[in-house]
């Protein structure tokens, strides 16, 4: 639409100008313009008016001062997901014209918190409901006596988990609950997020900036327009993965182990896929076909019918669905609870029954969609109705164990696999099954890197490490020291590796020694657990070095954990309290302070599963 000078309040060098710039504004710059003049009505007298004379400086653009919309982004992230989204919040904050601090939990002084604005939390729930390492203090202070009244400050809260554990989503819940009761104003609801989070993410941004945007210019247009995660995202990502090449496929033990540990080199060439020592490769897997075929042979329907498998309208048969896209070998009590939607099993309906919690969670423990057909029938409704109740096939996540500058445009990961019987049938891991059974030389694997900035080496090379990770947890050391190798760094480095034989589970043996033999590696301990009468673990090991592990610290010395959470890494997390305690003459309170100091300092960092 063109202006005119007849039908509008403008001189005709003010039309030609308009008709210039309007046609070249996109949806969100006139929205942004529209709402910029609203908010900026300011009647200022001419100089001609205060002087008598015409100026020249009239002619000039009259900048209008507006104090700029604020908001602090804070996220608590373990693995890179609640950091990374937290990233694409802060880009949709600063273009609706938002001053926008964006911070790790780590770093953030509690006690700002009554200064702000407006707070935006994104945070992981880690384990069995507890915060992220990164999150620790900052949850604690919260929720201790010395939080502050936070009456006027507008919050949201985008929590991440994973629905097959009990405490789902836990630790945003209770961030939330926690600002509301010191007084915070919810600006927009909560959204709990699955492991397939991109789609409720995504409307999660949408909804608080816009939100956000209303509540500072009421006359403003939402922001409707707001692209979806994956139009946010580098071309290569979780959302939109590189089918990458597998090099070399190996196993890692010798003959005799009851382990097998695959080492898999994939190539990244053409993808443009970077990553720094500490990140992860994300591989997205399919179910295994024979274990489909078992599946819908006790389901009601064949297989080939067609069915919608997401928002987009994309289809596949039920065959594929099963295959390729939906999660079909771990039992949750949501997904129970809506299966059951579609039977009248009475035995059903009463291990879903508030007495029968214990029960059910026993019951979902080691069971499949096969063992729920089996023990309670068949369903109702049509194959649409079921896939609709399934959730999408998560990505597994697996340090990466090599350093791209050593290994350009590859990537290296080391994989556990991942099998064992339950409930009278054989079960085994979805993605390492996969890559050790059914991967060969030439295939090609979806993957995406999921950066971490949370484990990774130290900026000053000279700082020295410990590096403690039994298992496949020794994977991305094996990075770290690719890595030190390849640059030439020289500082001090101590390796704490554990397995059950030395003989035949001692992983890439020959390269630990070769780093060790040339200086690379300055101390390496070993525990083999079943190669003597007593269990030796490396959390025996670091005990057993007490006194120069301490001496490590007191230089320094950034300690990294990889591995089990459940056991290994409690265990260790207890031998480096009683190290700090035991050498540094300190009680327990003071011995938790200084653990506590490391990692708010950053050099104590977990990476664990």
């Amino acid at each position: 639409m063109q202006l005119k000078v007849t039908n509008s309040p403008f001189n005709q060098e003010q039309v030609n100008l308009l008709n210039q710039l309007l046609p070249t504004l996109t949806e969100t710059q006139k929205a942004w313009l529209s709402g910029y003049i609203s908010a900026n009505q300011v009647a200022l007298p001419s100089l001609e008016a205060q002087t008598g004379e015409p100026s020249n400086e009239q002619a000039a653009v009259v900048q209008i001062e507006q104090a700029p919309k604020e908001v602090t982004i804070l996220f608590g992230s373990q693995t890179g997901n609640a950091q990374g989204l937290a990233k694409q919040t802060k880009k949709k904050f600063e273009e609706q014209g938002f001053e926008v601090t964006l911070v790790s939990m780590a770093d953030y002084k509690p006690n700002q918190l009554k200064k702000v604005e407006n707070v935006v939390i994104l945070v992981s729930t880690h384990g069995e409901g507890d915060p992220p390492d990164t999150a620790i203090a900052f949850h604690e202070f919260l929720h201790g006596k010395r939080a502050p009244k936070l009456e006027g400050v507008g919050f949201s809260v985008l929590s991440l988990g994973d629905s097959s554990y009990d405490f789902f989503c836990q630790t945003g819940k209770e961030f939330d609950i926690r600002l509301e009761e010191l007084g915070a104003n919810r600006v927009y609801e909560r959204v709990d997020c699955d492991l397939d989070y991109d789609e409720p993410a995504s409307e999660w941004i949408e909804g608080v900036v816009s939100a956000l945007t209303k509540q500072s210019n009421p006359e403003k247009a939402t922001t409707a327009d707001t692209p979806k995660l994956e139009e946010l995202e580098v071309s290569y990502s979780r959302s939109n993965p590189f089918q990458a090449e597998v090099l070399e496929n190996i196993n890692l033990n010798g003959r005799g182990s009851n382990k097998e540990t695959r080492h898999i080199e994939i190539s990244l060439e053409g993808s443009g896929l970077t990553y720094q020592p500490g990140d992860s490769l994300g591989i997205l897997p399919t179910n295994d076909p024979q274990y489909v075929a078992q599946l819908l042979a006790i389901l009601p329907w064949r297989g080939n019918e067609v069915v919608t498998i997401n928002k987009k309208g994309d289809i596949l048969t039920l065959e594929e669905a099963l295959t390729s896209y939906f999660e079909i070998t771990v039992l949750t009590k949501p997904l129970i609870q809506n299966l059951a939607t579609y039977s009248s099993n009475e035995s059903l309906h009463r291990l879903l029954g508030a007495e029968s919690n214990e029960e059910l969670k026993a019951y979902v423990e080691g069971r499949d969609l096969i063992d729920f057909i089996e023990d309670f029938g068949t369903l109702s409704g049509s194959a649409q109705d079921f896939v609709q109740l399934l959730r999408k096939i998560p990505g597994r996540l697996y340090s990466i164990s090599s350093s791209y500058e050593a290994n350009p445009e590859e990537v290296h990961v080391t994989i556990s696999t991942v099998r064992y019987e339950s409930h009278g049938r054989n079960r085994h891991g979805v993605c390492s099954v996969l890559c050790a059974e059914r991967v060969e030389l030439g295939d090609k694997l979806p993957v995406y890197i999921q950066h971490n900035e949370n484990f990774k080496l130290p900026d000053n090379s000279e700082t020295p490490i410990i590096m403690i990770g039994p298992g496949t947890g020794v994977a991305p050391f094996r990075a770290f020291m690719q890595e030190r190798e390849e640059k030439g760094i020289d500082g001090k480095s101590w390796i704490f590796f554990g397995d059950q034989h030395f003989v035949t589970d001692f992983l890439y043996q020959t390269e630990w020694q070769k780093w060790v033999k040339d200086g690379t590696l300055t101390k390496m301990d070993v525990a083999f657990s079943r190669d003597q009468k007593e269990k030796v673990y490396v959390q025996h090991k670091m005990l057993a070095q007490s006194a120069e592990f301490f001496r490590w610290l007191e230089e320094g010395a950034f300690v990294y954990v990889c591995g089990d959470e459940k056991n290994m890494a409690h265990d260790v997390h207890e031998a480096l309290l009683t190290i700090v305690r035991q050498e540094g003459k300190l009680d327990q309170d003071r011995a938790k302070e200084y653990v506590a100091k490391m990692t708010q300092e950053k050099r104590y960092q977990r990476d664990v599963y």
